[in-house]
């Protein structure tokens, strides 16, 4: 059985069970206060002896019933004793003649509602037999004036109506909120899943494309090579030259990295998460060396540990080129924890983000019109929620994209 089919008939049990201990109630206030306020002697040894029974059972599955386990027969089986016991209840309280008789009509209704058809099949055929049984079979209310028997019979069917209509209205409205609840979270799923099947095949092309530059980028590391020993190279072009070698240079990193990291993951190494950041900022800034970007740690004490990881390290770094482009001279880089999370921030001077940015936050790739926040926002939205964390964009002088992880993930 599916996970969400078991999800959804344990939370029909656990309402069944709270609507179980209502009717407890109400029928032992009923049972104990219909001698006195009716007049009629009913036998309330074995009627009490039986709402115990009853609430011992119904204790006995809210304690050790489990949810693993649980079945469409389980459930059966509960409405199954329900309606045992009622038709008992009945039986010693004027069979078929009791207006109390329609209460057999609720196990039915949830079993319509939650159970395959073979399993309602079957406990209706359940209800009719005791109510056919009933008609033939019961101990006689003993009431003797015919008129006040009338009465109370109609005055009895008028309260079974509204006790029903009141819990099948609680019970079907629990439910139907329930199940709503459900179908949401199964629709986030759904798109969850579409999402990281794009990743990987972001992934996939990102691997395909790091191996064919890898012969363009030798080629051009090779010329530049040889344009460095040419002793008639000027002064102010060989600066330029070592600039582009080392671009390439970084450039060459990136395309191993991503062909390494297509396969086995680096091996687990704990660092302090300010040394972690300080590291890949020392590395963007060979990428972007005219941008001025500080680190600042807003948290005072020991920066946690962590394990770097490559899908939050590029998310950190999405968000570092989408600042550089819009405010090249005015990047703070943030960091900040607390007992529980890890908490990211790239906060830039420029206009902020707009508002279709704001409102998608990373949730789809955006136009490539708009400059910096397509599909490199999406994919740090996706890496970070992967790991179980959380991507805020605000409007607070500036731009500010911040990153919260849970501690203990890998970063």
């Amino acid at each position: 059985m599916q996970n969400h089919e078991i999800q959804r008939l344990t939370t029909i049990r656990r309402r069944l069970a709270l609507l179980r201990w209502w009717l407890i109630g109400a029928l032992t206030l009923a049972v104990l206060a219909g001698p006195m306020l009716l007049d009629i002697a009913l036998p309330l040894p074995p009627l009490l002896s039986l709402l115990v029974l009853l609430a011992v059972f119904n204790l006995v599955i809210q304690v050790w019933g489990g949810d693993e386990d649980f079945r469409p027969l389980d459930l059966a089986g509960q409405l199954a004793v329900d309606l045992v016991a009622m038709g008992v209840m009945l039986y010693l309280t004027g069979g078929a003649t009791n207006p109390l008789i329609s209460l057999l009509l609720l196990p039915v209704a949830v079993a319509a509602f939650a159970l395959p058809a073979r399993w309602a099949i079957g406990l209706a055929l359940l209800a009719i037999g005791i109510y056919s049984l009933l008609m033939l079979y019961s101990l006689p209310l003993p009431v003797a004036d015919v008129a006040r028997a009338t009465r109370l019979h109609l005055t009895g069917m008028w309260l079974t109506f509204v006790v029903s209509v009141l819990l099948l209205a609680w019970f079907v409205s629990r439910m139907t909120q329930a199940l709503r609840e459900r179908d949401l979270e199964l629709a986030a799923a759904r798109e969850e899943a579409l999402r990281d099947a794009q990743v990987v095949a972001l992934g996939q092309l990102a691997a395909g494309a790091a191996h064919e530059l890898g012969t363009p980028l030798a080629t051009m590391n090779v010329l530049a090579g040889e344009l460095a020993a040419d002793d008639r190279l000027p002064e102010d072009a060989r600066a330029d030259l070592d600039l582009l070698r080392r671009q390439i240079g970084i450039c060459k990193e990136i395309v191993g990295g991503l062909t390494q990291k297509a396969g086995i993951e680096r091996a687990a190494q704990l660092q302090p998460a300010n040394l972690w950041l300080e590291n890949l900022l020392a590395r963007w800034r060979t990428l972007w060396p005219n941008v001025i970007c500080t680190l600042e740690i807003t948290t005072a004490g020991t920066p946690p540990q962590l394990i770097p990881e490559a899908a939050i390290e590029q998310a950190v770094t999405n968000l570092l080129n989408n600042a550089a482009k819009i405010a090249p001279q005015s990047i703070r880089l943030l960091l900040g924890w607390n007992d529980e999370t890890l908490t990211i921030a790239v906060q830039d001077r420029g206009p902020g983000f707009p508002p279709e940015v704001l409102r998608r936050c990373g949730a789809q790739p955006l136009p490539a019109v708009a400059d910096g926040s397509g599909i490199g926002l999406w994919l740090t939205r996706a890496a970070v929620e992967r790991r179980g964390g959380r991507l805020r964009l605000e409007n607070r002088e500036g731009g500010l994209a911040t990153i919260e992880l849970p501690l203990g993930e890998t970063a």
